[in-house]
């Protein structure tokens, strides 16, 4: 792959306050020649391309079939659908995972591997993705490799109704109701100001799309 590759975290990460913090996941790329990677036993962080929506099936495969270490994260975020609000788990750099090898000795293994399209390179220059990087991706991600995105419903935020009569509807929350789940907010229905309460899983960020 030829040109500059800029890898964009997950749209769901982006939605309302579900950027985690002031934490972005842009992996630090850096490159080494082929030369120079052939004449060492060092393994790296490479950056490979992977069938999309099969980024993990991929990393299954290179762990299963050739010892590789891996990282395909997920996220796993509340998207509007016409059953309501549902929990989707995707890629979250789709098209794209990690692997760990020494490159003289298991390039040609990772480059043919099922699912794999190639590993990122520039010109003859593969990338490769600093150890610093990948510790914080892992640290944020866990053992399962996926990061849940359920931002907390707060007072005076704007949310949208994503399920029942009112779908669509976008409303005010005035109060938390943390025992029961549930949360009143103040929408304006047939021209009035109404208050109700709504169960926390049958809203969204108002910044979701319906």
């Amino acid at each position: 792959m030829n040109g500059i590759l800029e890898l964009t975290e997950h749209p769901g990460l982006q939605s309302g306050a579900g950027r985690i913090g002031s934490q972005r996941f842009h992996p630090a790329l850096m490159i080494r020649s082929r030369h120079e990677l052939s004449l060492s036993d060092e393994a790296h962080w490479f950056c490979l391309r992977a069938h999309p929506k099969h980024e993990h099936v991929a990393a299954a495969v290179l762990r299963r079939q050739h010892n590789i270490s891996c990282f395909s994260p997920r996220v796993r975020f509340r998207k509007a659908t016409r059953r309501g609000a549902v929990w989707f788990v995707e890629s979250m750099f789709p098209g794209y995972l990690f692997a760990q090898f020494v490159y003289r000795s298991s390039f040609r293994a990772v480059q043919h591997s099922s699912g794999i399209n190639g590993v990122v390179h520039f010109g003859d220059n593969l990338a490769i993705v600093d150890l610093e990087t990948m510790a914080a991706l892992q640290d944020r991600a866990g053992d399962d490799e996926t990061l849940t995105v359920d931002p907390p419903i707060e007072v005076g935020q704007s949310v949208k109704i994503a399920e029942g009569p009112l779908c669509g509807l976008e409303a005010v929350v005035t109060r938390v109701l943390p025992a029961k789940e549930r949360i009143r907010v103040l929408l304006e229905f047939l021209g009035r100001s109404v208050e109700m309460e709504v169960e926390k899983p049958k809203v969204l960020p108002a910044t979701t799309r319906l």
